[in-house]
């Protein structure tokens, strides 16, 4: 039987851009509400990155309304009062993907270069409109106009136009417009909630969306300060591999292993570098470029090994804070109770992280057969894949004994958690869920328990006052009769009703343990309703 001929494989590569256009599922752009949806989020996200990080208030305007006559083509605009981006960089920020300013080692809401670029290239697929970008930086007396498209195949910026003229008022910050096909209808209500809880845990911004429909709802600034923003660190030991200590070692002038560990890495002086060195078996006077492939190897193990670094420093972070989710819980939900737990600061695999959870009952919150999750990563909503991220895992009441708490379901019950760290271990680019890292479960446990703890102490309390009601209202309905029978028994007019009333009063605070000006009060609203 002849043989079949061989079929010639053929190679060739393909650009960040080209593969991202191919698989724009990867970073949640499957459909046109999950676009919508994912395009308004990309473009809010650089806009708080481009204030709060800075120090500045944000003043954010959203608005999304129908491109021309098509009921599936919106335009999304966002506009911030944030420092603004230098116009060298605009083409590549919007037109060149993972092109980005936040490659860098500290908390940021963005990490990949990747998500509004991702819009851009939605939009080019779509409804082929380009991305217009308006932009003053800060200090800068003029604004710069963009219109930019990406050549996929070279992963470049194609500029259709530019221009820039002179302000005419102190603005500063950036306006991004983007033109796609979209299903808002599907994706509007996904869109509004992602809002309010940006809202919830921005309390320091003024947020507006208008939306096509005509509504607009407007989140006022409820606190004036602004968390501090995170800084820049440099990596921890534990977090390096190979690849990373060929690249810090290529960009360092030093001469020594010493030296390179010292200027590389956090929390490593003089004296921890030489006892690692002893330990692993290197000379502190080596030069570090003449490491070979078995060498790194070995170090980069050992770096890992040792015990004797300082946990990551916590420096790179921007925890929310107290202040922050307490004001944000009560100006959404209005609840009777709150109670905010921030951890100390962790570590997994070299990266520092923070764990927050905040817990809200009762008041305006409705009853809900399981707790209302709020998710956050880096002070980003989570909206979607909630069932798979390591937090509902935590407060899932099959997983967790709300019972133990005092909390019986349905119960109007929010639970918010956030985690802030320098490497969100995300399932996928589209950052939606977070994968169960042991070390960040272990610290979502315990912040849930903590706070479960207050509010099991709360509803005690509501109960223990709720008996002392019940006891007090029954006294204070027998208190009239006892105290005329009282009379009618002492007969000789010595002591009057109101003596014998103020003796009573005595005897119920003694009773039952409560404030004395609670009891007359009491007595008081009691009277006034009889009468009635």
């Amino acid at each position: 039987m002849p043989q079949r001929a061989a079929v010639k494989e053929t190679f060739k590569s393909m650009s960040p851009s080209r593969f991202f256009y191919e698989y724009k599922e990867l970073a949640g752009f499957s459909n046109p509400a999950r676009a919508l949806y994912q395009t308004v989020r990309e473009l809010v996200e650089n806009a708080l990155d481009a204030t709060d990080v800075h120090g500045i208030k944000p003043d954010i305007v959203v608005v999304i309304r129908r491109f021309g006559e098509a009921r599936d083509k919106y335009t999304v605009a966002v506009l911030d009062n944030g420092i603004g981006i230098d116009p060298k960089h605009v083409p590549y920020a919007f037109a060149q993907v993972l092109y980005s300013s936040k490659y860098k080692l500290r908390q940021s809401r963005g990490r990949f270069g990747l998500g509004v670029k991702m819009a851009v290239l939605y939009a080019q697929m779509t409804t082929g409109e380009p991305v217009e970008v308006y932009t003053s930086p800060l200090g800068s007396k003029r604004i710069y106009y963009f219109k930019l498209k990406i050549d996929i195949e070279k992963n470049k910026p194609i500029v259709l136009g530019k221009g820039s003229w002179s302000k005419t008022n102190d603005w500063h910050g950036t306006l991004v417009k983007i033109t796609i096909r979209g299903d808002w209808q599907r994706a509007g209500w996904r869109i509004k909630e992602y809002i309010k809880r940006t809202a919830i845990v921005t309390p320091y911004a003024r947020i507006v969306l208008i939306t096509p429909d005509g509504s607009i709802a407007i989140y006022p600034r409820v606190i004036e300060k602004v968390p501090p923003g995170p800084k820049e660190a440099k990596p921890h030991p534990h977090g390096v591999d190979i690849e990373m200590l060929k690249y810090l070692i290529k960009n360092s002038k030093a001469k020594t292993l010493r030296e390179f560990l010292i200027e590389s890495f956090q929390g490593v002086g003089r004296k921890t570098a030489d006892k690692f060195l002893k330990e692993a078996g290197f000379d502190p006077n080596l030069d570090p470029h003449k490491l070979n492939d078995k060498m790194l190897e070995k170090l980069a193990a050992k770096l890992k090994e040792y015990k004797g670094f300082r946990s990551p420093s916590a420096s790179a972070l921007s925890p929310l804070g107290e202040e922050v989710i307490e004001a944000g819980l009560k100006a959404i939900f209005s609840p009777e109770f709150v109670t905010v737990v921030t951890r100390k600061p962790k570590a997994y695999e070299g990266h520092p992280f923070i764990v927050e959870v905040g817990i809200a009952y009762g008041g305006e919150i409705p009853p809900s057969s399981e707790p209302i999750l709020l998710r956050y990563a880096n002070k980003i909503p989570l909206l979607y894949d909630e069932k798979s991220d390591v937090a509902w895992k935590v407060v899932d009441p099959n997983n967790f004994d709300w019972k133990q708490y005092l909390v019986t379901f349905p119960a109007p019950l929010v639970v918010l958690t956030h985690i802030c760290s320098t490497k969100i271990p995300y399932k996928g680019v589209g950052k939606e869920s977070i994968a169960d890292v042991s070390e960040i479960e272990h610290e979502l446990k315990n912040a849930v328990r903590e706070a479960a703890r207050k509010l099991r102490a709360y509803i005690l309390e509501k109960k223990r006052e709720q008996e002392t009601r019940r006891r007090l209202i029954t006294f204070l309905k027998y208190m009239p009769e006892i105290t005329r029978s009282l009379a009618v028994i002492a007969g000789d007019g010595k002591v009057s009703e109101e003596q014998l009333k103020e003796k009573l009063v005595e005897c119920i605070v003694r009773k039952l343990g409560v404030p004395k000006e609670h009891v007359v009060k009491m007595i008081s609203s009691y009277e006034v309703k009889i009468e009635e």
